[in-house]
């Protein structure tokens, strides 16, 4: 079972007990946090949703608030004198997903079996 979510603007690949690092959320160390903007989960079905599947969200726990590696970024023109360094560190999330919850009550909603005209027909035939 997983789910495809999107978290701050990003799409994850999702599982149960799975630890990824995320764009910085709000939040504390420790707190916990969900998402409701899945876009797909597969539960024995593929279902997709136009544009969230709903009633479906997905539990996670922040682990800890870190940086990234440094990138540095070096700009330079030859034989002009012009020379740029800079350096960035990306602000980083790390979360532990807790559970996807919400499909026993996405059973519940499936519809009425859809009638045919023949099949009414031949029920008021008889």
């Amino acid at each position: 079972m997983f789910a495809i979510v999107e978290i701050a603007g990003l799409q994850y690949k999702v599982e149960q007990d799975q630890k990824l690092f995320v764009n910085r959320l709000k939040g504390d160390k420790g707190g916990k946090v969900s998402f409701d903007k899945i876009l797909l989960t597969v539960n024995g079905a593929i279902t997709v949703g136009a544009p969230a599947v709903s009633g479906i969200t997905v539990e996670a726990e922040i682990l800890d608030h870190v940086k990234a590696d440094k990138v540095i970024i070096f700009k330079k023109k030859r034989r002009k004198g012009y020379e740029v360094k800079n350096g960035h560190r990306q602000s980083l999330t790390q979360i532990k997903i807790t559970g996807i919850t919400g499909f026993d009550s996405k059973k519940a909603e499936k519809p009425a079996k859809k009638t045919t005209k023949k099949a009414d027909a031949a029920e008021s035939a008889e």
